[in-house]
This record gives C-alpha cells, structure tokens and sequence, in this order.
C-alpha cells in the first residue's frame, strides 16, 4: 500500500489569502488540527490550531503573518509504514502527499490510517484473538503458522510488539475460528506462555455451556 492510495482529495488547502477564521472552519469540519497551505501546486507548509490561535487575529490572512511552518509529507510512491512513522513521531492529525516534483498531491488523514490498519489486522472479521509470550531469539512464524493450521485454523492478522528494556515479545494473532481450545492446548504443548487470549462472546458461553453439560455428565456417572 502506497501513500497516494488513501491520499484524500476531499479536505481543501489553504491559500495565504485565507483567514484564519476560514481555516479554523474548515479544521472544524473535518475534524483534524492540521491544514496544509498551498501556493499554486508549491506546498508551503502546515498550519496547526494552535499557531492560529496564537497569532491572535483569526480574521485577518494568513498571509499577513510570519508564519512559522511545519514542512513534513510523504511522497506519492512512499509505504504506508512510512506515513505512520511520520504522522506518529509529529503528532499530526493530517500529512501532505507530494508527487516526484514535489508538487501538492492532498492529504492523508490520521482517519484514513486507523481505518487502513483496522482492515490490515481484519478487525471486523470474526474471529479469536491469542497473545503469545516468547524471547525473541525463540520466535518463528513457521512454526507459530504450523501450529494454528495444525488445528485446521488460519491466520487472518499478526503483529509483533517488544518493550526496550526486554528481550521478549509479544506476539498477538488475530485468528479465523471463534473457538481455539484446541489451539489453545497445542501452543501449551510446546510450552509457549500465553499471554491472554479472546473469543467473540457467543462462542464462549458456548464453549462454557459445552463443558458444563459434560462435567454434569461425569458427576452422573
């Protein structure tokens, strides 16, 4: 995925013959803190709330000030990854995406990201979620994927997360099936530390309901 696939064409840039008042509206439309200020295709840079607010005279041009701008974007052809780490380390509600000539492409808004991420990891499919616990120099996604599909079960999402001051990991696995005791008891086989683990709420009171029903059949006997 491309930065100037989920470019939006849609929030407008600012001129410097622009108000503040205008910018503040259109920040208010479009729920973001960031605009861009474009002279012709030449991206001048970002104007925040805040640097409005600042100036003290929102009805007057933007331009009528000296302005001092954040110049951050991404190009047209750059990963996604890349757009997150800058939009992440700036704090930004939007980045400007430029072409090769670093002409003035339109924005990408931190909307637009959370929900890219939100259908990378499949967050609207159903399914089980387990978080595993292993040092690092033990992780191996080939065995982690022969595992889950041991148990006739797929790998929808994963993602890695580690802390600085650590040597483990954790690594969260977003899963195809509802319920994962099987998979639960294979990964405790080969003495991986689960960390937690989710089902979608109907299947666990189903699992819960199935194994009440089988232990009331064991005191019967």
């Amino acid at each position: 995925m491309f930065a100037k696939e989920i470019m939006s064409d849609v929030i407008p840039a600012l001129r410097t013959s622009d108000t503040g008042l205008k910018a503040l509206s259109y920040m208010d439309i479009f729920r973001i803190s960031h605009m861009p200020i474009v002279n012709n295709l030449e991206f001048l840079g970002l104007i925040s709330d805040k640097d409005i607010y600042d100036l003290n005279m929102a009805d007057e041009p933007l331009g009528n000030h000296a302005l001092s701008l954040q110049r951050p974007y991404v190009l047209a052809n750059q990963h996604i990854y890349q757009v997150v780490e800058q939009v992440a380390r700036l704090d930004l509600t939007v980045i400007p995406v430029l072409d090769e000539k670093k002409y003035y492409l339109g924005v990408i808004t931190l909307h637009s990201l959370v929900k890219y991420f939100a259908e990378l990891l499949a967050v609207k499919n159903p399914g089980a979620i387990i978080v595993l616990e292993l040092n690092m120099n033990d992780y191996s996604l080939a065995h982690i994927s022969q595992i889950v599909e041991s148990n006739d079960a797929k790998i929808l999402s994963m993602y890695i997360s580690s802390s600085p001051d650590t040597t483990k990991v954790d690594v969260t696995l977003k899963l195809n099936v509802t319920d994962m005791t099987s998979i639960i008891q294979t990964f405790n086989r080969y003495n991986y530390i689960i960390k937690a683990s989710f089902m979608e709420s109907d299947a666990m009171n189903q699992l819960l309901d199935d194994r009440y029903e089988l232990f009331m059949r064991f005191l019967n006997i």
